[in-house]
Formats: C-alpha cells, structure tokens, sequence
C-alpha cells in the first residue's frame, strides 16, 4: 500500500530536492497553483487507496474476538456454535472466522440485555472541540465502530466539510459526496428530516451522513434563514432533523467541525451527551477554556434569555494523543483533572505508532487486523479505544432507563 502511495505522489511530478534558488515572493496565483497541486496529490493518494478494486472492507473476527465482543468466555462461543443458530463463520486454515456482521449477529443475542429498550429513544453524542488536531475525527469514528462492535445500530453524522470521518470511510468528499448526501439541504431549509441523506457504510451496523466542502454552506444558509424569519430558531434545525434517525438508530455519533460555528452549535443542541478530546498540552487546556466559555455565553443569549434551557445527559472530557513520557504533559494533566474533575473519562488514548499507521491508510485502530504491528503496541491501542466504548456505553444505557422511568415503563 505504501508503495501504490508513493507511485501515485510519484505521478504528480512532486520535486524530489530542495530548491537552491533564492526565496522569491509568493502571489496569490502562486498560492493558487500550489493548492491546485496538492489537490491533485491527495486525490491521486485517495483514489488509489480508497478505489473500488480496493474498497474498505471490516475485518474478520477469530472465536477469541467474537468472545471479546459477547462479555463471554471462549467456551461459551463453542458451546452455542454446537447448539446452532447462530452463524457457524467460516473456516481459515485451522481457525475459525466470522464475518464482523456474522459477529453482530452473535453479539445482539448474547448482549440482548445491553440494546437498547423498544420505549428508548436513540442517544445523540456529539464529539467536539474548539482546535483540530486533538484526535476529534478518529475518536468519532472508533466509537461509532466500538459501538457497532457492541451490537448497536449506528449513525454517523459527519458535519465537517472537511469530510475526514467521510473519508476514513472510503468515501471521497470531493468526488463521491453531492449536496443531497449531506446535512446542507436540512441546513437550508429545502428538507425537513435527515433520512434522505443516510447511506449504508462498509461497516456493517453504522449508517453515514457525508460531508464534503459544499456544507460551509450552511455558515450561510443558518443565518440567512434566522434574518428571513424571526420564529426560526438555526440552533435546533439538527436537533428536529433527527427525530425519525432516534427512533432508527440506537446511538448517533456527530463529528463537528473544530470550530463553534452554527453547525457546531446545531451539534451540540442536537446532543444527549458531548464528548471532547483533549490532548494533555497547555495549548489544548487552553482552548477547551475557551470553547465552554463561548458555548456558555452563546447559551445564554439563545436558550436561557427566551426562558428555554439545555440539559445534557452527560459531558466527558477523553485524554487523548497521552505521552507517558513526557513530563510536561503530566502537568498538565493534572490541570484537566481538577478543571474538570468527574467529566474526565478514566482512560487514557495513548500515542502510538498504531493510530499513525491506520490514520495514514484511511482507517482506525479497528480497521486493522490483529497481527499488523507489535502485539504489545496494537493492544494497547485497542483496550484504550475497547475501554473509552465500554464507558460510553454505559452512560448511554443509563440514558435509556431514565428515559423508561421517566416515562413510566
């Protein structure tokens, strides 16, 4: 694979040494041309690694993995396996092998307890944070496939028009992403409901909403609707967008733009619970300090000035891109810690070699096979996302009984 990506940078005529001629001015057609360069670059890059005869495909699970997935012992895999009924898998030389929707099958029935109740609506969470770089996209991503992993039905909502999460689905924003695949004709005003923009994933179990650059649009359609009409309130148009996906989904991942825009805004209204990323570096502290304080000051000039208010079900706050052996960023972990106190997650996404190599071929954590890279390396990586799944899930279980009591059932 890396091969066929350096062939296609290869093709683009990129220079292969440093120019020794003087620094020289640079115009805006000069700017131009060089986007225009490297457009072609990464569209030569994704089309080789996301093109159909190399479509994204989930991994296969061994009887270990699937017995990882259920909460059970191994046994308990071979013993329903003799009792049938459930898929048999196939065989791979002397082992076992299940298709990751083969597995979903088994996981629903051997965690029937854990879906989600017939009188529960689906749980919304919204992933966000004022700066990029902070691992926002990879964490959206890899709970939206945890949370398949765990036998739920899932939507992703991709809201930046950057389309990363887009792309790590094999799905390229600028070519196979129109205008009717994305949330920009609810934004605007010419649907109501987000159903028609829903599309099936490779993933079996997670549906997507794509993004593409098209959606800054809707920085310009929100307001321009709010101007026409007094009544309209831009901030929940997402939140009633979704109410047919909460009765279709169990749980709806939204990726933000790393901006408090309108979309951002509309995300975080939309959202049962918010999940933030937060690198342990002082830059990062400090920009988390400011996206509560402006998402603090933004509600209280939407919701609470008109006698309105927003309750979410839960925030947690994910120390993510963690160097244990960097000592600064020990401290200032232990500034998010007496920050935020019981919001920040007690687990740790760690900085590893792992995540470069799936974040450089389109993927996560949990689109590579085990066996790809060290052992040692690769598992700590995947108990970290496994783990941040597990606690995620359980706040999100929590959800549906309060909303059960509260409803009497």
């Amino acid at each position: 694979m890396k091969t066929e990506i350096m062939m296609a940078m290869n093709d683009q005529d990129v220079p292969t040494e440093m120019p020794s001629a003087p620094i020289r001015k640079q115009s805006l057609g000069d700017i131009e041309a060089q986007a225009a360069r490297i457009a072609a670059m990464m569209s030569a890059i994704r089309s080789t690694m996301l093109s159909p005869t190399s479509a994204k495909k989930a991994p296969s699970v061994s009887a270990a993995q699937l017995a990882l997935m259920c909460g059970v012992d191994k046994s308990k895999i071979a013993y329903r396996l003799s009792r049938g009924g459930l898929p048999e898998g196939q065989m791979a030389g002397n082992r076992r092998e299940w298709t990751m929707e083969e597995a979903r099958v088994w996981v629903r029935d051997l965690r029937a307890s854990h879906m989600r109740p017939m009188d529960a609506a689906g749980t919304t969470i919204t992933v966000a944070n004022f700066k990029g770089g902070v691992a926002k996209t990879t964490t959206a991503v890899t709970l939206a496939q945890g949370m398949s992993m765990r036998g739920h039905r899932v939507l992703l909502l991709d809201l930046d028009p950057q389309g990363s999460a887009t792309t790590l689905f094999g799905v390229l924003p600028d070519a196979e992403v129109e205008q009717e695949h994305t949330a920009l004709p609810l934004f605007s005003g010419a649907e109501e409901d987000l159903s028609y923009a829903i599309r099936p994933s490779y993933w079996p179990g997670i549906d997507i909403v794509c993004a593409a650059p098209l959606l800054f649009g809707a920085e310009f359609a929100l307001p321009a609707r709010q101007t026409r009409d007094a009544g309209f309130e831009f901030w929940r148009c997402l939140d009633r967008g979704l109410d047919q996906a909460r009765s279709d989904y169990d749980v709806i991942v939204i990726d933000t733009p790393p901006a408090l825009s309108y979309v951002t805004i509309n995300a975080l209204m939309a959202a049962d619970g918010v999940l933030m990323p937060l690198p342990p570096s002082a830059l990062d502290f400090a920009s988390s300090a400011q996206f509560w304080d402006l998402f603090s000051d933004l509600c209280n000039q939407l919701i609470l000035s008109r006698g309105q208010d927003k309750t979410f079900e839960f925030i947690d706050v994910l120390l993510s891109r963690v160097e244990s052996a960097d000592a600064a960023s020990s401290v200032v972990r232990q500034w998010v810690m007496q920050g935020y106190g019981d919001k920040v997650l007690p687990i740790e996404i760690p900085k590893t070699a792992v995540a470069a190599t799936a974040s450089a071929e389109f993927g996560t954590v949990f689109d590579l096979p085990r066996g790809a890279m060290n052992a040692k390396t690769f598992s700590r990586a995947r108990d970290a996302y496994d783990r941040m799944c597990e606690l995620i899930e359980q706040q999100v279980q929590a959800v549906w009984a309060g909303q059960r009591v509260n409803a009497g059932g």
